[in-house]
């Protein structure tokens, strides 16, 4: 498994690449977007890659790069034409702090 750490510098369009070419791999099945954590799964369930985003979520910049990062993301998976799906749950109150 690859584990990514990602802070609030992040690169959208350098880090689009390189998650879109782990999804484009044969033997993946999905990405879970949860908040601060996104995991890519095999077909067993198996994962493939973490990625932690060490960034504040009421940054409204932050999280806008984070909806393009995830719309650039999701756009290459339905491009893929197979099997490949995801889950979004990108924006929760509880990854939001008072």
């Amino acid at each position: 498994m690859k584990e990514i750490a990602v802070d609030d510098e992040f690169d959208v369009d350098e880090l689009t690449q390189k998650i879109s070419a782990v999804m484009s791999r044969w033997s993946v099945q999905m990405l879970d977007i949860n908040g601060p954590d996104w995991v890519i799964y095999d077909y067993d369930m198996e994962i493939i890659s973490h990625i932690h985003f060490n960034v504040d979520f009421n940054d409204i910049e932050t999280r806008i790069r984070l909806e393009d990062l995830k719309l650039n993301v999701i756009h290459h998976i339905e491009s893929l034409k197979d099997e490949t799906t995801y889950r979004d749950n990108l924006v929760n109150a509880v990854f939001l702090k008072d």
